[in-house]
């Protein structure tokens, strides 16, 4: 189905199923343990033994000689394959990392080896006895230290230029009354997800399944294919629940890529799980930026020049923390000015992590955005309001398919109690606690995909096939609600079967893109079922509906199970639309913190986000995508970061005891508010993602919150308690 024109009315606005806050149906197996994760597929091939994989022990370097000996005569141990004995396999444009092969090593924990034995307490053990000398470099390992080098990152324009420029930046900065110079770090995070990396991979003669941990099932199977240098028909992807990604399970990891080495060298089906300190140092992770922000404007508040610079590091060949993306859309500005560098770094690749680029770059933007209020002597809702805009500041002649930030702010701040705040920082107590309000922005731009999906109609009853993937998001139930209203159906009557090769290509899981193109792209298979369905009954299909197991039309009411078996396929396609109109999401974050007077501790108290995403297809598990994502930003915010050894080049606190996430203990209550939008550009399901928009600016809502708490700016992220201790209001 093209889709290049705004939908009109159409069957998924009946609303019978879909919006409907619905329990997700994978429910029952998730809480049962039934759900089959891809380390415990079990019963999928016979004869599992179990792949151990070795680290680097150096960030920078070679290996000068590697010793298997001993382990190879190990108990159990069934092959040892090294990277000295093994060619540099090829790698895709999906990943700036070797994941294997040869001496040469970039970063700490890169894969040089597996061990395959029937155990896995057998594996770990051979693997410590592999003896392993290098040949030490030198590496660059402080982003600090290499900014000043880093080098410019070439723009998105037909030119290629890398200073992005709109109006006269320097001119209307020099002659503002009120302007503001700031910059900010972010830290090194993890994804810290909970289910590891977790491959099984099994040959059978030349054709390899691998049964995995992955956000992507298109991509992993293409990528794979051409890792291991063989046909993408003699490759088969299977991932039908998975525990979380948050960006890192996007691309093709070394557990994917050693158990399938491992099952070739093994004869045996070969499962594989990275250790905590591997995911931490082998994996992605989101990349530290230097950030500086400058912002001019009159004295009634009208923003004249802005302009967001940042420099973020990686592998040399990878890419940067494009944190200065929600800049050049958020906020009106004539006069503009944007650009990235970048630094050659050895540490591991730093790639996606939930909302790459905006979720570091609002952390920045929007302290930014409340410090220019308050020297302004303006509320920071009202500043942002009157700096709204509804076409793209860099291109004006190009308008947003629908923006409702006004309602989002001025909704969120009534709700909140916003009006009770008190503007002079560090005058609100609570016993021993300073108590503060702070907001923020939220942006998140949308994204369109091809997305395709199989439907089966048999006995009344609906099949979808699609290798969409369910990261914990809730897409089995929301592809089972597009399918139940576009098929006159109950939930219940909808059976849905995801993450499978074998099935139609979908938009997968990420980038806030998954929801809305993979219901589009089921709905594109159901209105060719219903067209199928229609012409065998003896309907006309231009006037044919679906309603309670019926078809109806005219005076004629058939039951749908008279239709017998059919099956139809299609997906979704996009023209232009996307290029004709801004797709964005938007939000307003408010939070309110407690700091001890006495020791600096954070508490957040109350959490609230209003949040605009065009229809919301299950309230229930889109609340749940949104406070996963405040939660996350409260980590960012106040705990998380990668302590890197600037010495050797590692992360150091690779698990998570040392890498700390919010707990419960941690997170208040969390109130959510959807707008109830429609965005008829976006797709026919005039639906937008919600999953990373929940992150976007919410790190800056704690950081604002805390100034208004105690009046101490701290731009260096996190904040923990160290930042703040020294410069407390004084207790008596």
């Amino acid at each position: 189905m093209k889709f290049n024109e705004p939908a009109g009315q159409n069957p998924i606005d009946n609303g019978k199923v879909v919006g409907r806050a619905t329990d997700r149906i994978d429910g029952p197996l998730k809480t049962t343990g039934r759900a089959p994760y891809a380390y415990e597929r079990h019963d999928v091939a016979p004869n599992q033994v179990y792949g151990y994989i070795l680290g680097a022990g150096i960030a920078k370097g070679r290996i000068a000689s590697m010793d298997a000996s001993e382990a190879r005569r190990a108990p159990g141990v069934l092959k040892v394959v090294l990277a000295t004995e093994h060619p540099p396999l090829k790698t895709g444009p999906m990943n700036t990392a070797r994941l294997f092969g040869g001496a040469e090593v970039e970063h700490y924990h890169q894969a040089i080896g597996i061990v395959v034995a029937e155990t896995f307490e057998q594996a770990r053990a051979a693997a410590a006895l592999v003896r392993t000398t290098y040949d030490r470099a030198p590496g660059k390992f402080d982003l600090a230290a290499e900014a000043e080098g880093a080098e410019f990152v070439p723009g998105d324009g037909p030119d290629k230029a890398p200073v992005k420029r709109v109006g006269d930046f320097a001119k209307a900065y020099a002659d503002a009354p009120v302007k503001i110079d700031v910059a900010f770090t972010t830290a090194d995070e993890s994804h810290a997800m909970m289910e590891p990396h977790a491959t099984i991979a099994a040959w059978n003669g030349n054709k390899l399944t691998v049964w995995t941990a992955n956000q992507m099932i298109a991509w992993a199977k293409r990528e794979l294919a051409r890792t291991l240098e063989i046909p993408p028909a003699n490759v088969r992807v299977d991932s039908p629940f998975i525990g979380g990604g948050f960006g890192g399970k996007l691309f093709l990891r070394a557990d994917v890529v050693l158990a399938a080495i491992g099952a070739k060298a093994a004869g045996r089906p070969v499962k594989v799980a990275l250790t905590r300190p591997m995911m931490a140092n082998n994996t992605t992770h989101r990349p530290a930026t230097i950030q500086r922000l400058r912002l001019a404007a009159t004295q009634d508040g009208k923003l004249t020049a802005i302009a967001h610079n940042s420099t973020s590091g990686n592998l040399k060949g990878g890419d940067p923390e494009t944190a200065i993306a929600q800049t050049k859309l958020f906020y009106a500005a004539p006069n503009r000015e944007t650009f990235m560098k970048l630094a050659v770094l050895d540490l591991p690749e730093g790639n996606a992590m939930r909302a790459p680029g905006e979720a570091p770059g609002l952390m920045a933007l929007e302290v930014a955005m409340d410090e220019m209020a308050e020297k302004l002597g303006m509320d920071p809702v009202e500043f942002r309001i009157i700096n709204d805009t509804q076409v793209d500041p860099e291109n004006p002649e190009k308008k947003y398919s629908d923006r409702n930030f006004v309602q989002c702010l001025r909704t969120g701040a009534e709700k909140f109690g916003w009006s009770r705040r008190n503007a002079q920082p560090g005058q609100v107590r609570d016993g021993r606690w300073l108590v503060g309000m702070g907001m923020a922005g939220g942006f998140r731009n949308n994204m369109l995909m091809k997305s395709a999906a199989r439907v089966k109609l048999d006995g009344g009853r609906v099949t979808v096939e699609t290798d969409m993937t369910d990261i914990g998001t809730g897409t089995y139930t929301i592809i089972a609600q597009t399918a139940a209203e576009m098929m006159g159906l109950a939930i219940d009557q909808v059976r849905v079967v995801l993450g499978d090769s074998d099935f139609p290509a979908s938009a997968g899981s990420g980038g806030q893109w998954g929801a809305a193109n993979s219901t589009a792209g089921v709905y594109a298979a159901c209105v060719k079922l219903r067209e199928a369905v229609a012409t065998k009954l003896g309907l006309d299909p231009a006037t044919a509906s679906f309603t309670d197991g019926r078809v109806i039309a005219g005076n004629r009411s058939v039951a749908l199970s008279d239709a017998g078996a059919l099956t139809a396929e299609d997906g979704i396609e996009y023209g232009d639309i996307g290029k004709r109109v801004v797709q964005s999401t938007f939000a307003g974050h408010f939070v309110e913190v407690g700091v001890d007077a006495y020791t600096g501790e954070i508490r957040v108290r109350r959490m609230l986000a209003a949040c605009d995403a065009g229809r919301i297809l299950n309230p229930k598990s889109a609340r749940s995508q949104v406070i996963g994502g405040m939660t996350m930003a409260v980590g960012a915010a106040l705990m998380e970061e990668l302590a890197i050894d600037k010495r050797f080049g590692f992360f150091v606190n690779h698990d998570l005891a040392g890498y700390e996430v919010p707990v419960h203990a941690d997170i208040p209550h969390q109130e959510v508010i959807f707008l109830d939008t429609l965005d008829p550009y976006s797709t026919p399901m005039k639906a937008k993602g919600v999953g990373e928009l929940g992150i976007c600016g919410v790190g800056a809502a704690v950081a604002n919150a805390v100034y208004n708490a105690t009046g101490v700016r701290v731009r260096d992220y996190p904040i923990t308690l160290d930042k703040l201790i020294d410069k407390l209001p004084a207790v008596a």
